[in-house]
């Protein structure tokens, strides 16, 4: 080996610069390998961080230490709140990003992290001994070696361009694909295909926003980060909407759509279709919305979000022509899909670590998910646990009550999906008490234990904590007249339209805002929140029974040899994730878990 360390990251995108963070700062020495060393952090597709559901994987993220969340406050130059007409649980803030702001300030927190180190080479081989990971070797026969791996290829395993008829290798349009690798990787897994895609660029002097519908900034929006501070101007956006004379242009190159030329390689997100698939799926809908979107502070380009394609350049042309305000719009870079290799997430287990290969972990796009904030969430956790096990501790398995995270993982390692995966708020059974709000609430202080949380969030931590406890205090002894009733501020705060005006002027001494804002939801959860947790406590005591490794299903008698096939196949961990493996029914689970807590002695 020419250099050993304790855990090395494969990529350098949204995983895995959260992963190699997170190993470092829990002082594992690390190594980020990743093919070019300009593009860490880079935003492949849409220029944004957040949304319904993914706002709270950042908001998670954040509370752990991560990155994004910084990132994107760093670089936001539009914010907008989603779901307001709906309560606090199921809202998300939304950022517009800089493209380049966004990839400078990932790229700065990872140079400025301990204990870890950059190399700028493709790895073409995972080196194994037996059936443990000992270290990787890059295209120029360099190896490392290490105790931990930690693959996040993203688009980039096998990854194929396509435009119209035409395909190319390459993970992302002017970057190679990890074609090596992959030919590697087939003598140990099955490597299945999925296939995500991208709008075409357009030159922002060349669009006419005269008749457009204008989207400002909302600028009530909060930070995503806890920690975050927004530097750059805010920038106007727009909305203009796709017509029957676009649709028309793209039924005319249906044929020529690698979508629908048959190839199941080229299966693409349910929630994020091309605009091919929508003129197809919704046939009755006369017009699609664009949302139009800068790039960035000096780029001349915009993002039309909501056209994403992978027709031919000349129907791309044709159909861009004719949208409202795009007459006379010039293309700076064809839309394309790119398909790619992933893996079968049930051949993990929920640390995230490979049931084939011992200190092997898979994160992000490999293991079937789209979109930036899914990415970042795994390439945290498998960090996590990658330096856990170094230091000989037992793995953390966020819970799907703790938090999205341990939703995400769950979903993952005990269905799967033959699709890319997309975080919702209706994902979560949990949403009540998991809301981005409480992110921090509910996740720094196990981070502080865990180590990853460095020196400054715990200081935020203390003092948010303080300021928390002392206005929550002062919601239950503060009275105000109601109807000439005197009643608590909880209780005030609970009926609806409360006057903010006078909530405010009836507390003692300075407060941030944000943590008000933070209480006064809390309390406007408590009842919720109180059924829920009762719910989750009759839940957890059934699922908490673990389930040993290499556990024999055939001694339960009762259990259908269907349902021991799959429970052998996906190896639950415990009850839990047993119950949540689809197919398993509920008669079933009984019999497992009486068996196991009468005896556990023979398992």
């Amino acid at each position: 080996m020419n250099q050993v360390y304790e855990v090395i990251i494969i990529g350098g995108g949204h995983a895995g610069s959260e992963a190699a963070c997170a190993s470092a700062r829990m002082g594992a020495k690390t190594l980020l390998l990743t093919h070019n060393i300009d593009t860490i952090g880079v935003m492949s597709c849409n220029p944004a961080i957040g949304g319904l559901g993914k706002t709270h994987l950042v908001r998670e993220i954040d509370a752990l230490d991560g990155l994004m969340g910084k990132a994107a406050d760093a670089s936001a130059i539009h914010r907008r709140t989603l779901n307001t007409s709906k309560g606090a649980a199921v809202q998300a803030v939304r950022v517009q990003s800089c493209r380049d702001h966004y990839r400078q300030s990932i790229r700065q927190q990872v140079e400025q992290t301990e204990n870890l180190t950059l190399f700028q080479s493709e790895v073409t081989d995972v080196l194994i001994e037996g059936n443990q990971v000992v270290g990787v070797e890059t295209k120029y026969g360099v190896r490392f070696g290490a105790k931990k791996v930690i693959l996040t290829t993203g688009t980039f395993l096998a990854g194929r361009l396509h435009v119209g008829t035409k395909e190319v290798h390459g993970g992302r349009s002017g970057d190679q694909s990890a074609d090596v690798l992959a030919e590697t990787l087939k003598q140990h897994f099955d490597i299945g295909r999925l296939k995500t895609g991208t709008p075409p660029r357009i030159a922002r002097n060349t669009i006419d926003f005269s008749e457009l519908e204008v989207q400002p900034s909302d600028g009530n929006s909060r930070m995503i980060s806890a920690l975050g501070s927004s530097p750059l101007s805010p920038q106007v956006c727009h909305i203009t909407y796709t017509n029957e004379r676009s649709h028309d242009v793209i039924r005319k190159f249906m044929q020529d759509s690698p979508i629908f030329q048959q190839r199941q390689d080229l299966k693409g997100p349910r929630y994020c279709p091309s605009i091919e698939q929508k003129v197809d799926r919704f046939s009755e809908k006369n017009a699609h919305q664009i949302f139009i979107e800068p790039e960035g502070v000096f780029s001349n380009e915009i993002y039309p979000n909501g056209i994403s394609t992978s027709l031919s350049y000349e129907a791309q042309k044709q159909f861009i022509a004719t949208i409202k305000g795009f007459e006379h719009a010039v293309i700076t870079r064809p839309g394309y899909a790119v398909s790619y290799g992933y893996f079968d997430p049930r051949g993990l287990y929920p640390w995230l670590e490979t049931k084939v290969i011992d200190g092997l972990f898979f994160a992000g796009q490999i293991n079937g998910t789209t979109g930036y904030e899914e990415a970042g969430a795994q390439g945290l956790m498998a960090g996590i646990n990658a330096a856990l096990q170094l230091a000989g501790k037992e793995p953390w398995v966020m819970s799907r009550s703790e938090g999205y995270i341990g939703v995400l993982i769950d979903d993952l390692v005990t269905n799967g999906t033959i699709e890319p995966y997309r975080m919702f708020t209706s994902r979560a059974e949990h949403r009540l008490s998991l809301r981005s709000d409480n992110a921090g609430t509910r996740l720094t202080q196990k981070g502080i234990e865990l180590g990853v949380v460095k020196k400054d969030r715990q200081e935020w931590f203390t003092d948010y904590t303080l300021s928390y406890q002392g206005l929550e205090q002062q919601m239950h002894t503060v009275k105000v007249s109601v109807k000439g009733k005197k009643i608590s501020l909880a209780a005030y705060v609970r009926q609806p339209n409360f006057d903010r005006q006078l909530l405010e002027q009836s507390l003692a001494g300075p407060y941030k805002k944000d943590v008000l804002e933070d209480v006064v939801i809390a309390l406007q959860y408590t009842g919720y929140i109180e059924k829920q947790a009762r719910h989750i406590s009759r839940v957890d005591a059934s699922d908490h029974v673990s389930i040993p490794s290499g556990f024999d299903y055939m001694k339960v008698k009762g259990l259908s040899s269907e349902v021991s096939e799959k429970l052998k196949h996906i190896q639950p961990v415990n009850i839990g994730q047993a119950r949540r493996i689809s197919g398993i029914t509920p008669a079933a689970i009984s019999l497992l878990t009486l068996y196991l807590r009468r005896v556990p002695h023979s398992v």
